[in-house]
């Protein structure tokens, strides 16, 4: 059984039985009391009488709140006095113990009224706080499920428009915002209700039926923000063309509106992460196989050209067919140049470790400008510092990286060729500074 102030909080207009009938209860209430002390007068005397119309003031006041249970301690008053108080049926009092006894009543009465209302308040609110929390909490739970914007529009605008009885829609981007999603699904929207959806969202702030004075649009409009921005808005209206929102339900709403504004920026962030994935495995797959090219096509080219070199000058092949392969493995090895130049250029950039460069992506070691030389065991070791430059790479790391698993123990080879990679490329290989050993631990590049 709703009376008004529930049918406030709801957002439903009170009608006038749910207005008038509270005080008519209490009015019946005290009415009881007074039989049932009419009944316990005549054999126990008024005394005990005062005290029936206390259960009547408190359940009043418990349920109906403070004005009911004011009247029911006025009339509980008037009718002690009327029915018991000498001289009876006249609300004159002979007897100063009567009045005493009026107006104890009347006082406890109140203070009782006023109790027994403050803790129905308190506990209408708690009531309402739990309410609330627990739909905050059954939407975000709703829109956990949702990975999309159009999935989370959808859950946002089926819980909006059931809990606030009304249609719902959720509208995103400008400079004309676009409808993700509504209920009822076959919703049309008039131009002016799309340019008020564009002002919410450019300015931040609710407008539409029942917000701005003036209004060309049937729709409520608020704004869904974010930290940064407003992502969008979303749209209620009722076919009766109330506005949607009750005052009461404005914090709710807000509350809802955030959700659903961190299910959309946790939706964005994670198709970026996506996105970003994707594009780093692009990357990754491409920089091993403009590697893989460069290390393995360009060797066999510079073979060619060299052969093709030296039976011309040997006289040993014909002139114009010597030129035509020499011409042609140039050109391949320009094309290999242009593509190993298609890679990331952070990975692309030769490591510079004072008077020596490492170009990975060309396998290729220089010191003072001239080439070094260095075997395969050697500049696999080397890659793999220049790949984590400042940084101690243990024995077994560095021994896994050129020898393999079944060589993680043997620290002599690995002794030996950081030996002879000091001696090519250390200007003292005495005192080192480019390989710095870390004693027990491994080496690293001083890049």
């Amino acid at each position: 059984m709703e009376n008004a102030e529930l049918q406030i909080a709801k957002g439903r207009e009170p009608t006038a039985l749910s207005l008038v009938r509270p005080y008519a209860e209490s009015l019946m209430m005290v009415a009881a009391s007074t039989l049932v002390g009419m009944l316990v007068a005549p054999r126990w005397g008024n005394s005990p009488v005062d005290l029936l119309y206390l259960p009547a003031v408190l359940a009043a006041a418990g349920f109906y709140g403070l004005g009911a249970g004011i009247l029911a301690a006025v009339t509980s008053a008037l009718a002690f006095n009327y029915y018991f108080a000498p001289p009876l049926h006249t609300f004159r009092i002979a007897s100063a113990e009567d009045i005493v006894t009026v107006a104890l009543l009347f006082l406890v009465a109140v203070v009782t009224s006023q109790l027994a209302a403050r803790m129905r308040a308190g506990a209408r609110a708690a009531e309402s706080s739990a309410v609330r929390n627990a739909t905050i909490a059954g939407l975000a739970r709703r829109l956990l499920s949702c990975s999309s914007d159009e999935e989370i529009a959808g859950v946002a605008c089926r819980e909006l428009g059931r809990l606030f009885e009304c249609n719902t829609v959720l509208m995103i981007g400008l400079p004309e915002p676009q409808v993700v999603a509504a209920r009822p699904s076959h919703v049309t929207l008039a131009p002016s209700d799309i340019a008020a959806a564009a002002w919410a969202i450019e300015s931040g702030q609710p407008t539409g039926r029942g917000i701005t004075s003036v209004s060309t649009t049937e729709w409520a409009y608020f704004p869904i923000r974010s930290d940064s921005a407003v992502i969008g808005v979303i749209g209620l209206a009722r076919d009766d063309g109330a506005h949607p929102v009750a005052p009461s339900q404005l914090d709710l709403l807000d509350s809802l509106t955030d959700q659903v504004a961190l299910a959309l920026e946790r939706a964005r962030l994670e198709a970026e992460a996506r996105e970003f994935a994707r594009v780093r495995e692009r990357d990754q797959v491409r920089s091993v196989l403009l590697s893989s090219i460069g290390q393995d096509l360009r060797a066999p080219l510079a073979e060619i050209t060299k052969a093709v070199k030296g039976l011309t000058r040997s006289g040993l092949a014909d002139r114009s067919l010597a030129w035509v392969i020499g011409s042609e493995a140039s050109k391949v090895d320009r094309y290999i140049s242009n593509l190993l130049e298609l890679g990331p250029e952070g990975e692309q950039k030769p490591v510079d470790a004072g008077s020596v460069k490492i170009d990975l992506f060309r396998r290729s070691v220089s010191r003072d400008g001239q080439e070094v030389h260095l075997t395969p065991k050697e500049y696999a070791l080397l890659a793999e510092m220049a790949k984590h430059p400042g940084r101690v790479l243990t024995h077994a790391h560095l021994l896994r990286t050129a020898w393999g698993p079944a060589q993680e123990g043997q620290t002599e080879y690995l002794r030996v060729a950081i030996r002879s990679l000091r001696q090519k490329l250390e200007a003292d290989p005495s005192n080192p500074r480019l390989i710095i050993n870390e004693p027990a631990v491994g080496y690293r590049l001083m890049a």
